[in-house]
């Protein structure tokens, strides 16, 4: 197995949680998806600005493909059943890890990855986003259902139940993830890895789309994708 550099690899940004903002949402609601933990619009974290376009066959994500990240998983979707990323060949696939209580990273995240289904059109329907959650304990099935359709109806929220396992996973995608600020056994925040794996549409991790990547930027990788 390749391992490219740590400081590469976390150039996915290690993403740390405002015990302000863990105090305002009490660790139980999900954060809002239009403001981060400062107050500003998450979306400005990662907002779609004209970019520079990358030369002819080349992306704006980091190229993992000599890497030997990623490989199919199976945890609960919000309906409560099995789900099978492999599920997915055929389409593109925005994968990224994160949690419902997180205030700012993670809506601001899925702000810009719903601005990508926007500028993607007709293509959308090739593609799809993934939300996975490293907190199970708190994101049951339900919640994290309802929280990623707030950005999207048809993102797809995935979560650990029974014998599933949410670290066997990270490993596979190199994701890491610990508890931090906890004031009590349900009130906590998680500093975790943040940034997009694209998989291409054999299931292949292709692409690391870091935290802060333009929706612009990375509708132009996904849509070079699809033409692949």
């Amino acid at each position: 197995m390749k391992y490219r550099p740590l400081a590469l690899l976390m150039a996915l940004t290690l993403a740390a949680c405002s015990q302000e903002a863990a105090q305002n949402n009490g660790g139980q609601q999900p954060a809002s998806p239009t403001t981060s933990s400062t107050g500003e619009p998450a979306a400005s974290a990662a907002s779609s600005t004209s970019a520079i376009a990358p030369k002819h066959g080349e992306f704006f994500g980091t190229d993992m493909r000599k890497d030997d990240i990623g490989g199919d998983f199976t945890l609960t979707s919000g309906d409560g059943k099995p789900f099978a990323i492999s599920s997915l060949k055929g389409k593109v696939v925005l994968l990224t890890f994160g949690y419902t209580n997180c205030p700012d990273v993670c809506p601001a995240s899925l702000l810009t990855y719903s601005e990508v289904i926007d500028q993607l059109g007709e293509q959308a329907k090739d593609v799809a986003v993934v939300f996975v959650s490293v907190d199970p304990e708190r994101d049951t099935p339900e919640v994290i259902d309802k929280y990623v359709k707030t950005f999207n109806k048809n993102f797809i929220g995935l979560t650990a139940t029974g014998d599933q396992s949410i670290p066997v996973v990270k490993q596979q995608y190199r994701v890491v993830s610990s508890k931090s600020q906890e004031q009590s056994a349900d009130i906590y925040l998680i500093d975790h890895t943040a940034g997009t794996y694209v998989l291409d549409k054999e299931g292949n991790t292709v692409l690391m789309e870091n935290y802060g990547r333009t929706s612009t930027e990375i509708a132009a990788d996904v849509k070079k994708l699809l033409q692949s």
